[in-house]
């Protein structure tokens, strides 16, 4: 079971637009760290029985092959401010997902339906469904 935290495990120009945005919070103040990067089926399919199957809190609604961290197009992270995880703060992740947005990332705290502050991703306005039939973003 793969559920990383690599950087370098994203497709290379998600990796490049996950360092920038690592880069542009550090410029407001916040520091950035990476909590997962790319899962494969199998941690995607534990993350999804949280709350279902599994004990513990619902945490996804994407099954395995459903979720965009299996295409190596999405991140989530945890901002830090004077080394302090900000969980709870929906300022600073308002702040972050601003700085993603203004960067070209999709970010999840804008979701009508199972917002996600701590999610970005970059789909190149590919669906799942595209991703599923073997479709990548463009370099």
């Amino acid at each position: 079971m793969i559920n990383s935290r690599k950087i370098s495990d994203l497709h290379p120009k998600v990796a490049n637009l996950c360092q920038k945005f690592i880069d542009n919070c550090a410029k407001s103040g916040i520091d950035i760290i990476i909590t997962s990067t790319y899962r494969d089926n199998e941690a995607q399919a534990a993350l999804y029985a949280q709350g279902r199957t599994a004990t513990g809190k619902k945490v996804t609604n994407a099954k395995a092959g459903q979720s965009f961290h299996n295409y190596r197009i999405a991140f989530d992270f945890c901002p830090i401010i004077n080394g302090k995880p900000q969980w709870n703060n929906l300022e600073v992740f308002n702040t972050c997902g601003e700085i993603a947005e203004n960067m070209g990332l999709k970010w999840a705290g804008r979701w009508k339906t199972f917002k996600e502050l701590a999610h970005c991703q970059f789909t190149d306005g590919l669906t799942i469904k595209d991703l599923q039939s073997g479709k990548n973003i463009s370099c």
